[in-house]
């Protein structure tokens, strides 16, 4: 039987309480004497009870293991100043760990008559607190670094919606000034896309489909940006959908570069078209103007029908002015290249578009004394800079200015990635400014097509800046435009510098002239019958042997069948079947030294006769046959 009294037994339990207790406990007086501690306080701190006997408490634990002891003894003392108060704190240990603390008054009564601390340790919630804080700050860093923001959307009860600090960046809103509603993201969504985004969330909140959305905002600086909103349902174990977790990134450039991709492969596209019309238009107008030249000259001007014969070349000739155009733009255009300098070009073309501009347009040139040579078609560059004046001086009805400027310039690859397929690097840059009417986006997006045209009818073609285009493109350089309405617009044309110590080459001499006692045996290859009769036509006079054949595979035939030499190939570059380039290659081989006459609207280039063992010569389609004549001569003799 327990002889101990109610008062003792009633100690003891509070004592083994005290002992028992997880937290660190330490009783003062208000003479700041230790009255009571228990094993967790000398555990926890790492001292003996002789350590903690005499002297002052300071209820903060001992001075020396705190990380800040000034600071954690101001706070003791405040609550030395007024024991009344309960505290709750932290205490960080120099060692890692980190302690609640809460300090209460004793009471035996109604009267104080110390303090009571307890400690709880309570570092490994600090260090997953602080671990958590740390992987908020890393995601919110590479959710910075990607641009992707994220949001949580509550579907299942109020709803709210919560934006991560990259969102609130994407959408122009400072942190703190969302208000956390559905209906205050909406407000941020473009008008015009604003029921299709709400119908799509909608319909992924239900489980109908998944959210993968792309659609404008309207920033609060009212900046309009391109998005993609994705998210997947947080579903409870029942199924319910309890909340969705997405994400949004900005995709205003890349959208912008996939315009840019679409436009430049729809330009290719119309290129492509446009060059095979180009051919067959060719066809057709080398027979009508050739045909029309050899009645020409076998008429009088006398004659009646003389004058409309004429008509008929000159047509013909109009015509040709058109394919010329067309070739330009895809790219397969004649061009002569060669080093020269824009700066000197420009002041030369100045004098002249003073006058063509008109008095009510003023015109300025900028020019840069470091810009080095390019390489190009001085005459084909010339009349791309005049098509841009000309243009400019129709965007300016009341007058204006005109700046043709130029500068070197280091494109970087911030700035090729946002033009391509421009590569970094140098470029010598042509701009061409007015302060005319300007262009919108629609009208910026079409403006290098053939035939697209914003004048009125009779009042342009639409060819002149398809062949800027195309000109600046086979020169191996690039052309942007920058246009605003009611302000102006720029034309900027990048060129490669030349290369450092090339300059042009002079003129290749023919060499001496043979004199040919026999009649030659000229090969005729071209699948277009009129042109072929032309051909024929024109040099049935001319003291040759012709051998006149449809494609290739007949050229080869006749080629084998006759015995003696023959001492000249007129092939038409593109045929069915085998093309005129494989038919050469096939020809010289079997007769080495074989010249060769290529007759197309295309270039060198663009016919890739760099593989053929004989140096050819190319007839540019449509010609007239006089050309002819006088190149198959020019050919004969070398």
């Amino acid at each position: 039987m327990d002889d101990r009294s109610p008062l003792q037994a009633t100690i003891a339990l509070l004592e083994a309480t005290l002992e028992s207790t997880h937290d660190a406990i330490l009783v003062v007086d208000l003479h700041r004497r230790i009255v009571r501690h228990n094993r967790r306080y000398l555990t926890l701190f790492g001292v003996t009870p002789d350590e903690l006997s005499g002297g002052d408490a300071v209820i903060a634990g001992p001075a020396d293991q705190l990380e800040d002891a000034d600071r954690a003894m101001e706070a003791s003392r405040a609550i030395w100043s007024d024991p009344s108060r309960e505290v709750f704190d932290t205490l960080r240990l120099k060692d890692g760990r980190v302690f609640e603390r809460f300090v209460a008054p004793y009471r035996i009564g109604a009267e104080i008559v110390g303090l009571v601390a307890s400690f709880r340790d309570v570092s490994r919630a600090a260090r997953a607190e602080a671990a958590l804080a740390q992987h908020q700050a890393f995601l919110e860093k590479a959710q910075g670094i990607a641009h992707i923001g994220s949001w949580v959307a509550e579907i299942d009860g109020p709803s709210r919606i919560g934006w991560s600090t990259e969102t609130h960046h994407i959408f122009g809103v400072p942190a703190g000034s969302f208000d956390g509603t559905i209906e205050g993201f909406l407000t941020f969504v473009h008008p015009d896309d604003r029921s299709a985004v709400q119908q799509r969330f909608d319909q992924a909140a239900n489980g109908t489909s998944a959210l993968d959305v792309e659609h404008r905002i309207v920033r609060a600086d009212g900046t309009v940006r391109w998005v993609q909103e994705r998210a997947d349902i947080v579903r409870d174990s029942e199924g319910r959908g309890r909340r969705m977790i997405g994400t949004v990134q900005d995709i205003t450039e890349r959208r912008h570069l996939e315009e840019q991709l679409r436009q430049s492969q729809k330009l290719e596209a119309i290129g492509r078209l446009a060059g095979g019309v180009a051919h067959d238009l060719n066809n057709a107008l080398t027979a009508i103007g050739g045909y029309a030249e050899l009645a020409l000259t076998e008429m009088s001007p006398e004659q009646p029908s003389w004058l409309d014969v004429e008509e008929i070349r000159r047509a013909a000739e109009r015509a040709a002015s058109v394919t010329r155009q067309l070739l330009a733009f895809s790219r397969k255009q004649l061009l002569e290249p060669r080093v020269f300098d824009v700066n000197e070009t420009i002041a030369s073309l100045g004098r002249m578009l003073d006058r063509l501009l008109g008095d009510d347009i003023e015109l300025r040139t900028e020019t840069d004394a470091a810009v080095p040579p390019i390489v190009a078609d001085p005459g084909q560059f010339s009349q791309a800079i005049v098509n841009l004046a000309v243009n400019a001086r129709d965007a300016m009805p009341t007058g204006g200015r005109v700046t043709i400027a130029t500068s070197l310039t280091d494109v970087d690859e911030a700035f090729s990635r946002a033009h391509p397929p421009m590569p970094s690097g140098r470029y010598v840059v042509v701009s061409v400014a007015d302060t005319g009417e300007g262009m919108t986006a629609e009208t910026q997006a079409r403006i290098f097509e053939p035939f697209f045209t914003t004048k009125e009818v009779g009042k342009g073609t639409g060819l002149g800046l398809s062949m800027v285009y195309g000109t600046v493109k086979q020169s191996g350089g690039f052309i942007f435009v920058d246009s605003e309405v009611d302000v102006g617009t720029t034309f900027r044309l990048f060129f490669p510098p030349a290369a450092a110590g090339r300059v042009s080459a002079p003129p290749q001499s023919n060499g001496s002239k043979t004199v040919r006692t026999s009649k030659p045996t000229l090969l005729i290859v071209e699948d277009e019958p009129s042109v072929r009769q032309l051909v024929a036509s024109t040099l049935r006079a001319e003291p040759y042997d012709l051998l006149l054949a449809a494609s290739a595979e007949e050229a080869i035939e006749l080629a084998s069948k006759t015995a003696g030499p023959i001492h000249l190939l007129v092939t038409d570059a593109i045929m069915p079947g085998r093309s005129g380039i494989d038919l050469a290659n096939a020809l010289v081989a079997a007769r080495p030294g074989l010249p060769v006459i290529i007759m197309s609207g295309y270039t060198e280039e663009t016919l890739n006769v760099a593989g053929l063992e004989q140096e050819v010569v190319l007839l540019h389609k449509p010609f007239t046959p006089r050309a002819l004549r006088n190149l198959i001569r020019d050919v004969l003799a070398r």
